[in-house]
């Protein structure tokens, strides 16, 4: 079972965003790789409280969290909590660096104030079936991304020396201050580049065209959006590459549809049908499903079919296939069936008798969301 993210930092639910963000840097200061080489426990500590500060120091994945804990995040969607996903020290020190001030933290061995750049994202968007979603799917698309050139060389820069920083110091009412802020001619890498051929950009990039594969899950719904780490633009002189953020597109069914982890079908059937009883195929996703209509069965009536619906995103079973029974009145009659229906006028086995059990439409209407 995962620890608790509110443990690993070692504070209480209510702790303010501050308060998070001292917690965490202290922690990471704590276990950081440079204060404890070759430490692999220290190493484990140190991702665990940077993937407990990625989700409690975002408000929105802070109470989805709250809300319903590790579960919120299974399934890899929607920039899920966790660096589960393959996010490695680079992308930690890169993303959450800067609450240390100035160029990473604060120069624990290593590369003194270098900072590793990271690459811009990319957008794209993908359209699903019904079917895909019920079930998952894993699409192969084509992404135009910028990627380093071959043939590309760097130096060290010549502003910062390779620090990646530069140091200002000032005169004030105070005494003289020291400043330091990543360097603008390298921006924080300590490189620039030497040589690049000629059909790279001013950075050493140029755009490729590459295949990406997307798992998506089942269960996910229109507007979300999955990332897809280190598969966005690259980043010069080797840093961390952004991430491709597929935003997610539904077509519509041309039977069902979807509501939350339900399915609606609208079944029509004959007057006939209706007081005889009958069989239906119906649309189902994964293929049609047959239903029993018993005799007498009235307009209006709701059937539940369990787990025909949508695979739950966070994990929570399936929903379910309602079907909407309406019994068709034809608009038209011969003279043959408007006799029949004349003599039934009267009649009392034709006349409404609705009992107590026969629920009224909003008691169906709140059947539906229970």
């Amino acid at each position: 079972m995962k620890e608790d993210y509110y443990d690993i930092l070692g504070i209480s639910k209510n702790a303010t965003a501050a308060e998070i963000k001292k917690a965490y840097r202290k922690k990471a200061v704590q276990h950081h790789p440079d204060k404890n080489p070759g430490d692999a426990k220290a190493e484990e500590l140190f991702k665990k409280s940077a993937e407990a500060y990625e989700v409690l120091s975002n408000a929105d994945k802070k109470a989805r969290y709250d809300q319903f804990g590790h579960a919120a995040f299974e399934g890899g969607a929607g920039g899920g909590g966790g660096f589960g996903g393959g996010m490695n020290m680079d992308d930690i020190f890169s993303q959450f660096g800067d609450i240390f001030g100035g160029g990473g933290f604060g120069g624990f061995g290593g590369g003194g104030g270098q900072r590793r750049v990271k690459g811009s994202n990319l957008r794209i968007r993908v359209k699903l079936t019904l079917e895909e979603i019920a079930n998952g799917v894993e699409k192969k698309v084509k992404v135009r991304r910028k990627k380093q050139a071959s043939g590309v060389t760097y130096k060290t820069c010549g502003t910062c020396g390779g620090r990646g920083q530069v140091t200002k110091i000032q005169n004030t009412i105070l005494g003289r201050m020291q400043t330091s802020a990543a360097c603008s001619s390298c921006g924080g890498s300590g490189q620039i580049i030497d040589k690049r051929p000629s059909d790279a950009d001013a950075q050493g990039l140029k755009v490729e065209e590459e295949t990406v594969s997307i798992n998506i899950p089942a269960g996910v719904e229109e507007g979300m959006q999955l990332k897809v780490p280190g598969k966005g633009n690259e980043a010069p002189g080797n840093g961390v590459s952004g991430d491709l953020l597929v935003a997610i597109e539904t077509e519509d069914h041309a039977t069902l549809k979807r509501e939350g982890d339900n399915l609606h079908y609208d079944l029509y059937i004959s007057i006939s049908e209706a007081v005889l009883g009958t069989s239906k195929e119906i649309d189902a996703v994964g293929g049609q499903v047959r239903i029993k209509l018993e005799s007498g069965i009235q307009s209006g009536k709701i059937l539940r079919l369990r787990g025909k619906g949508i695979s739950s995103i966070n994990g929570y079973g399936s929903g379910d296939l309602l079907v909407h029974v309406n019994v068709w009145t034809p608009k038209e009659l011969n003279k043959e069936q408007r006799e029949f229906f004349e003599r039934m006028r009267d009649n009392d086995n034709f006349e409404p008798k609705p009992e107590k059990s026969d629920k009224s439409f909003f008691e169906k209407v709140k059947d539906m969301f229970s």
